[in-house]
Parts: structure tokens; sequence; C-alpha cells
């Protein structure tokens, strides 16, 4: 059994993703009302935009008191900070954890209070968790993290379900600064999951549309790979 999505209201933070667009459009054409917020608002037809920064409490307060009450909150937000451990940024480390780890926490803080019955959280974890790869210590650090969190979450903030989506390689956008050598990653990527091919916007968006409404999931992380941590 899941819930229709028709009527209720919907915030995601971290609104200039592929995914997050394709979740925006999804399910405002559900018939939800729905409000996307980040750093950069994102125009989309049909949902409101907002303005918030994770690192920033008291952005986080105002967006808030902005949305007032709710049904389903999503945190898409991510800061990379990739490279080699010898080579990696203090600050950027800080910036990936406030991204994805310590706004989540603050955001739950905040709006955790606004939720309606029946409402529920939904954070992003990711592939790298499960399948780390030199340069990205910081990156499954913080999605493996995310997967505790929202466990964690689960049991404090509970009957609010809590639960985390962990994409795989996703034709978002986020890979086209990679030029002529993303259609061969690409190609890697599919040979190499058991799905063949990689993921797209609208697989994700219907992951998290699901695990919004089901009533009977929470505290777990619903792996949205194609197979990729297992392959």
């Amino acid at each position: 059994m899941t819930v229709s999505i028709t009527g209720k209201k919907l915030l995601i933070v971290g609104g200039s993703s592929g995914i997050a667009r394709q979740l925006a459009e999804d399910a405002s054409g559900q018939g939800a009302s729905v409000v996307l917020a980040g750093r950069r608002p994102v125009d989309v037809p049909g949902v409101t935009a907002a303005r918030v920064d994770l690192a920033d409490e008291s952005s986080i307060r105002e967006l808030a008191a902005e949305v007032g009450p709710l049904d389903y909150l999503v945190s898409l937000a991510a800061d990379h900070a990739n490279g080699p451990v010898g080579e990696l940024d203090r600050d950027a480390v800080h910036r990936a954890f406030d991204a994805k780890v310590v706004g989540p926490i603050l955001l739950a803080k905040h709006l955790a209070p606004q939720l309606r019955e029946g409402g529920a959280i939904l954070l992003f974890s990711g592939v790298a968790a499960w399948r780390p790869s030199p340069g990205l210590a910081v990156m499954a650090t913080t999605n493996g993290a995310v997967s505790f969190l929202a466990r964690a979450l689960a049991v404090e903030l509970a009957p609010i379900r809590v639960n985390a989506l962990s994409p795989g390689i996703v034709d978002s956008g986020s890979w086209d600064r990679m030029g002529a050598d993303r259609d061969g990653f690409f190609e890697e990527v599919a040979t190499g999951n058991p799905a063949r091919r990689v993921g797209r916007p609208e697989d994700i968006a219907s992951a998290a549309l699901l695990a919004l409404t089901n009533p009977f999931l929470t505290g777990t992380t619903l792996h949205v790979d194609g197979g990729g941590r297992i392959a």
C-alpha cells in the first residue's frame, strides 16, 4: 500500500541537480505542492523556488518559517571534496559534510516538528559508500554517514518515517563536465553492472516517491544503482 502524493506538500532541498528537477516535476504532475530550495534556486514551472544554505543554520530556520507545515522533506544536497587524501583541503571536506550530513541533521531539527501525520524524510546517499575508489574517500564517508543517519533519525523521530536513497551512476547532467569522455564512462559503467545501463533521473525520482509514500518503509536505504554496488 502506498499513499497518494496528491494534495501533499513536498520540500526538496538541493535543487540544482537533474534528479531534484525530475522529482519536483513528477511530484507536481501528480498533484503535490512542491517547494524546490537550494543555494541557487532553480526555476521549474509549477514549483515554488526558495533559497537555503545548509552550512548556515539561520538560513535553514528561515526556510522552515517560509515553508510552514508540510508532509515530505527530501535532501539531495551535495558539495564534493574529491581528490587524493594527501591533497584534500580541510574547508572543502567541511563543506562536503555540511551538505550531506550536518545540513540534513539541521533540516530535521527545524522541519521535523512541521511534518504532518504520516510525514516522511528522505536523505540521499550514494553508491560510492559501498564501492569506494581512490580519490573519493570523502564522498564514500559522507554517503555512508547518510545511511546511518537515516536509521538513527527513523528511531528518534518516529512515527515520522526516515529513509535514505542511494543512486548509482545517473545521467543527470552532473557528468557532462567530462566532455567527450562522458559517453565512454557511461559505456564502461553499463557494461559492468547487472542492469547493463546507467540510471536516468526518472529512475531515481520514482524510487524517491515510493520511499516517501509507502507507510511501512522506514530506517532503510534503497539502492537504486543498477546493481552497481555488487558488480
